[in-house]
């Protein structure tokens, strides 16, 4: 997997690097789920996760982000009373060159000459004010989504907020 910090990758740079027919061995994301929770019944209270910056989200980073809120929205709310979706998809495929290292290395690697570098994951790109993560809830559930929410941000590399885009009457 990855070596590198996360930091490296933390900024948008280049052209994205998507079309997976012309690579060899793109590694699966981790983001298991993209729907969790009462996929049936529609909620009154919906609750968006976004971000201030324009960065780039790795899928381990992702898939952190939903791991912590679902594990909140399961613990205090219960399964049947919400419903929350990833709205981010990692399509970006990230590379790094691996420069070889310990004895006789500088025979085996030729430096940064023609780094174009191994796919070592993927991430997604998300501009300024584009939402990761959606929940929906009853109206009296809405302060526990909330918290969800933000420790789902902790997980993220940009600064987040959260938008109330329906039920805020219901909220106050």
């Amino acid at each position: 997997m990855v070596r590198k910090p996360a930091s490296m990758y933390r900024q948008i740079k280049g052209q994205a690097y998507t079309r997976r027919e012309y690579m060899g061995g793109v590694p699966a994301s981790r983001v298991s789920q993209y729907e969790m929770g009462n996929l049936r019944e529609d909620f009154p209270v919906v609750l968006t996760l976004r971000v201030k910056n324009r960065v780039q989200i790795r899928h381990t980073s992702i898939e952190a982000g939903r791991i912590a809120a679902n594990k909140v929205l399961n613990g205090q709310i219960g399964v049947a009373n919400y419903h929350m979706t990833v709205r981010a998809y990692p399509h970006v495929v990230l590379r790094e060159n691996k420069l070889a290292t310990g004895a006789g290395a500088d025979r085996v690697s030729s430096g940064m000459r023609q780094g174009f570098g191994k796919t070592v994951g993927t991430a997604a790109r998300l501009e300024r004010n584009q939402a990761i993560l959606t929940v929906r809830v009853p109206a009296e559930k809405a302060v526990i989504a909330k918290d969800a929410l933000w420790r789902a941000s902790m997980k993220f590399p940009s600064p987040c907020y959260i938008d109330v885009e329906k039920g805020q009457e219901l909220i106050l």
